[in-house]
């Protein structure tokens, strides 16, 4: 896929699997996407196209871009950098309603946060089998990236995968895999990005539906 005709489309980019290809975020519209945040703001206020294909992203106000339809067995390609500045961000996996954990949703985070990308944080509620890194009630709950520090440094551009495949999530930052967890609540859901406050870049978003 050219990234001067897409950032995000469905692919099957997996030899052996089954998919269903859509085209969820192309140029020049936001077709498919939301901006969530309070107050309201629209999504083409947050967020506008480069022209390398790249989509830049303000960082305020805090909220998240999150996809209308609702994902559960998936494999998820997306690249981010913090152009001038380390900042703290994060994809949403698997959002639904519910109560809020501050401005986040009922969901698994992945944290793209610089120095920290690859923990996983349960926000709002959502579980998983494996022991939390935190100790019991701190805020965030968190289990911390399995391997050494793989992110490249601020400018240069990131990668995270993502497996998500009943109940099981696997987390790969730079080639690297960082965290797995299973038995994940809420099964299925929304899949989003956070504006934290520091301004960041996306590229090459892809997402590959598995039977």
């Amino acid at each position: 896929m050219h990234s001067t005709r897409a950032i995000l489309t469905l692919l099957a980019l997996w030899a052996g699997s089954t998919a269903t290809a859509d085209e969820l975020f192309s140029r020049p519209h936001f077709a498919g996407w939301e901006f969530i945040s309070s107050p309201s703001s629209p999504i083409d206020a947050v967020c506008h196209w480069q022209p390398d294909g790249s989509l830049a992203v303000t960082g305020r106000p805090v909220g998240y871009i999150a996809t209308k339809a609702s994902y559960k067995n998936y494999r998820l390609h997306a690249e981010w950098r913090w152009p001038n500045q380390p900042g703290n961000g994060g994809i949403l996996v698997h959002m639904s309603s519910g109560p809020l954990d501050r401005a986040w949703p009922r969901c698994l985070q992945i944290q793209l946060k610089n120095k920290n990308a690859g923990d996983l944080l349960p926000m709002a509620g959502a579980t998983f089998a494996e022991k939390l890194s935190s100790a019991p009630g701190a805020k965030p709950a968190l289990l911390i990236h399995a391997a050494a520090d793989s992110e490249y440094p601020v400018g240069a551009w990131n990668s995270c995968d993502l497996t998500c495949r009943d109940g099981q999530i696997e987390v790969t930052i730079n080639g690297i895999l960082q965290n797995k967890v299973t038995q994940f609540t809420p099964a299925e859901g929304q899949i989003g990005f956070q504006l934290e406050g520091v301004p960041f870049e996306l590229r090459q978003v892809r997402l590959n539906r598995l039977d």
